[in-house]
């Protein structure tokens, strides 16, 4: 249960052997199988979702808050997400000049939502290799890469910030980019998306999606300038529509039990492996997935 979701009635079955459910920091469902021609899992859970506002009249920055050890680790880099070098430079060339943990996140959001380019002949979600997407100087991506950027890039420089991985699941008022379904119903296998939120000493977390930006922007041909964008933009930075559910923050870390592919750099897909040779998350056909949502 968070802030802005809570789950219930969650129910599986199948065909499987020795199921075993993990809740802590990433919750996973685990099952193996015996010998069987065509193995089964089926997962059916209800969520609750409550939009999620800022009401910035009311934030207030005490720089001298000691941060728990919780919030502490999302200011450690990861593998993708480097805190140094690069990603460090380009963060306080940003917000040279910018004084305040929040106009400085608010800084860097702007510059990755108007200067990233959502590019959608990547894979899945993208790998959100920060230093890699910096250095290459074309700063595209989908929402894992563009993301993933605001988070190193606040972390740089002492904001800790850190992704969440879900999965669109219904209508977004603002944009059919944002989310989309049919009488209630949206087939959303790939609806995977991440969004991220960063930490305000003297407050809390503050959720962001500047991905969401980029991909409005593309997929309905606007600029920067136009009234929609502008709109989007400034309601991404502090708000989340709740037509998406949240999974987990995993990044970089590995499953338990250990499987193959580790560490595993997000697990914002199904993971699945047969006699050791992981099967493609991104590919719902060849991995044999399906996900629906309803609304209730």
């Amino acid at each position: 249960i968070r802030e802005y979701q809570s789950v219930s009635d969650i129910k599986f079955d199948g065909n499987f052997a020795n199921p075993s459910v993990n809740y802590d920091a990433i919750p996973t469902l685990y099952v193996d199988y015996a010998e069987v021609a065509k193995p089964t899992l089926s997962v059916k859970f209800r969520v609750e979702t409550f939009e999620r506002n800022t009401d910035f009249s009311k934030v207030k920055f005490n720089p001298n808050e000691k941060l728990s050890a919780e919030t502490e680790f999302y200011l450690k880099p990861t593998q993708h997400i480097p805190n140094d070098g690069i990603v460090k430079q380009k963060a306080e060339e940003i917000t040279k000049g910018v004084k305040g943990d929040l106009e400085r996140a608010k800084a860097i959001y702007t510059w990755v939502a108007n200067t990233m380019q959502r590019d959608n002949s990547i894979l899945g979600c993208g790998t959100g290799d920060v230093k890699a997407i910096l250095e290459s100087g074309k700063l595209v991506g989908k929402c894992t890469d563009i993301n993933s950027v605001f988070v190193g890039l606040c972390r740089s420089i002492g904001i800790p910030a850190r992704e969440i991985f879900g999965i669109r699941v219904g209508q977004s008022r603002f944009s059919d980019q944002m989310g989309s379904a049919k009488d209630g119903v949206a087939k959303i296998s790939g609806g995977q998306h991440c969004r991220a939120e960063f930490y305000l000493k003297g407050y809390g977390w503050i959720p962001v999606d500047p991905a969401d930006v980029t991909k409005v922007r593309l997929g309905e041909k606007l600029t920067n300038d136009d009234a929609k964008i502008v709109a989007v933009r400034d309601y991404c930075f502090g708000n989340w529509e709740m037509c998406w559910i949240g999974f987990n923050y995993g990044r970089d870390f590995i499953l338990k039990p250990t499987p193959e592919q580790t560490p595993l750099n997000n697990f914002g897909y199904p993971y699945a492996e047969i006699g050791g040779d992981p099967l493609n998350s991104f590919d719902p056909k060849e991995f044999k997935y399906d996900y629906v949502s309803k609304k209730l």
